[in-house]
């Protein structure tokens, strides 16, 4: 189970303030490339789980993902998430022609399980690509031993702006940054939506 703090921006002003208030402790910013695929039946999103390639800085590496049975409750979200690394070259074969995630089944766990756990007695006739978006992540090393990631998300139909922080204590964590966002003067609410209900629902969250 994957449990995050989810902090939504108003704009590129505050996520600007942001970023200069945690420059201090930036390590590394990451180019993300989101592709989402479903069965062509909806064999995935029927059963509230989708499943995720995502390419980062460019081909540098590639993770797949299968997340499933996301709650997301006054900034918490609380998601299934089983992901693993597979070589970049199949993931862009993926993404121009989904079937050839049958092929990835040979290599990969995550479309294995897909396959066994999601298909019509273990089968999916075909895959379909769902679209996606691109983020730039910003990561940084805060206290209290948390990670921060502060995410500039570039749809087709906007751009949305968001904190986030994986951590095991939810409510500590968030005390922490809503004081800290309050104390440098950043107007902030709680995420009600994930980037890819955002992404599907086709237009940005008031």
């Amino acid at each position: 189970m994957e449990v995050e703090v989810k902090l939504r921006l108003p704009d590129a002003a505050a996520h600007q303030r942001l970023s200069d208030a945690l420059a201090p402790h930036h390590l590394r910013i990451h180019l993300q490339e989101n592709l989402f695929f479903d069965g062509a039946s909806g064999e995935l999103s029927s059963r509230f789980a989708i499943l995720r390639i995502r390419f980062y800085d460019a081909d540098a590496r590639c993770v797949i993902s299968l997340k499933a049975k996301a709650r997301l409750v006054d900034g918490v979200s609380r998601v299934e998430e089983d992901e693993e690394d597979i070589d970049p070259a199949l993931g862009r074969a993926c993404a121009a022609d989904p079937c050839r995630l049958f092929d990835a089944a040979a290599s990969s766990r995550i479309v294995r399980r897909v396959l066994e756990e999601f298909g019509s007695e273990g089968k999916i006739g075909s895959f379909v690509c769902l679209g996606g978006f691109r983020n730039v992540r910003a990561v940084y090393a805060w206290r209290e031993g948390l990670t921060l990631e502060l995410d500039e998300t570039q749809y087709v139909f906007g751009t949305g702006y968001e904190l986030e922080c994986e951590t095991t204590d939810p409510e500590k964590a968030k005390e922490l940054l809503e004081s800290f966002l309050k104390e440098n003067g950043i107007p902030y609410s709680y995420s009600e939506a994930s980037k890819f209900a955002v992404f599907r629902a086709g237009r940005l969250l008031p």
